[in-house]
């Protein structure tokens, strides 16, 4: 590796790729591994720069993890002008001297990326404390997972790395339980059920995830009706796994895309969807909920320094909580 990687300014993030498991490929290893939260692309990046290693040797581009083997991930700091601590306000719901657990509201990118280097979670938490992990990144501070910008709900934050590669141990061994809602188009034909199938990258849109056997990796969608509307559920989902949009593109999969996604089908007028039975009942409802109606209500873990159990409950945001009024006295106005 270059001299760079003796550099402190770069950060460092290190695992070992588990063993027993099928030989894979370490860019796309990386890449759909959330609790790694680095994109394909990056980690290609940052293999050609010489700043990815496998066992002290540098990475090749095409290199295949076989089991066993520690790769060292060098993360180069992102400007400081780019990343600025901003006096945004943070509903947090747990904090204590290790970690943090904030309610995001939908709207609010994660972290900095292209484009939004502002009005992130992240530019809140530098305002907030001056005590957060680094091993995520220089421009992810704190971040143990990620939510999707229009998607609502609760999220870690680690204040130190021992606490974050902890964390994502939990994460890695499904130890961290993350339940979700989501509003549905249609009907499960089952009340409860697990979906089962593996998500990777859309080779016609790589900004997407889709359902496929050509090097999708295992995703499993536990789910349970809530409610039944006249032309929606509402699900209680649990994530067995952890990949991008695994919610979403289960759900469009099987043809009862989130409401409101505009990238899995819940905005279109697909013949067969709620679009074409009930226009205007469809539109009113995306006038009060323009987005996306997923949010991530609770978490429970074990905390990686006391022992304690840890169990988190947020409130429905207020624009969610409308739609299911508008629908209930749907329900009632048809009786």
């Amino acid at each position: 590796m270059s001299d760079k990687d003796n550099n402190p300014e770069y950060e460092t993030m290190a695992f070992t790729f588990p063993a027993g498991g099928a030989p894979e490929r370490i860019d796309r290893y990386i890449g759909l591994n959330p609790a790694l939260n680095i994109t394909r692309n990056k980690v290609q990046k940052l293999i050609k720069a010489g700043l990815v290693t496998v066992d002290g040797r540098v990475a090749l581009h095409h290199q295949v993890l076989k089991g066993g083997e520690k790769v060292v991930i060098m993360i180069p700091p992102v400007p400081v002008t780019d990343i600025i601590a901003e006096k945004i306000p943070l509903e947090i719901v747990f904090e204590d001297q290790h970690l943090l657990v904030i309610n995001k509201p939908a709207g609010m990118v994660t972290h900095p990326a292209v484009g939004n280097f502002q009005g992130t979670l992240v530019n809140a938490l530098l305002n907030y404390s001056q005590n957060l992990s680094t091993i995520g990144g220089f421009d992810r501070p704190g971040i143990v997972h990620r939510l999707d910008k229009n998607t609502s709900g609760l999220i870690l934050v680690a204040k130190n790395d021992e606490i974050h590669l902890a964390l994502q141990q939990a994460l890695q061994k499904r130890e961290i339980k993350k339940t979700y809602w989501a509003l549905i188009c249609g009907h499960m034909k089952e009340e409860k059920g697990i979906i089962d199938l593996p998500v990777g990258r859309s080779f016609k849109d790589r900004r997407k995830m889709t359902v496929t056997r050509h090097k999708g990796r295992e995703a499993q969608t536990e789910y349970q009706r809530h409610e039944r509307f006249r032309l929606y559920d509402l699900l209680e989902i649990n994530l067995l796994t952890g990949r991008t949009h695994q919610i979403r593109v289960h759900l469009s999969h099987l043809g009862h895309p989130v409401f409101g996604d505009p990238e899995y089908g819940g905005r279109q007028k697909w013949h067969r969807g709620i679009f074409s039975i009930d226009l205007k009942n469809a539109l009113e409802a995306l006038e009060i909920m323009p987005r996306q109606a997923l949010h991530a209500k609770s978490l429970r873990f074990v905390h990686p320094v006391t022992g304690k159990a840890i169990s988190l409950e947020s409130k429905l945001p207020q624009d969610f909580q409308n739609l299911l009024d508008f629908l209930e006295k749907e329900i009632d106005s048809s009786h």
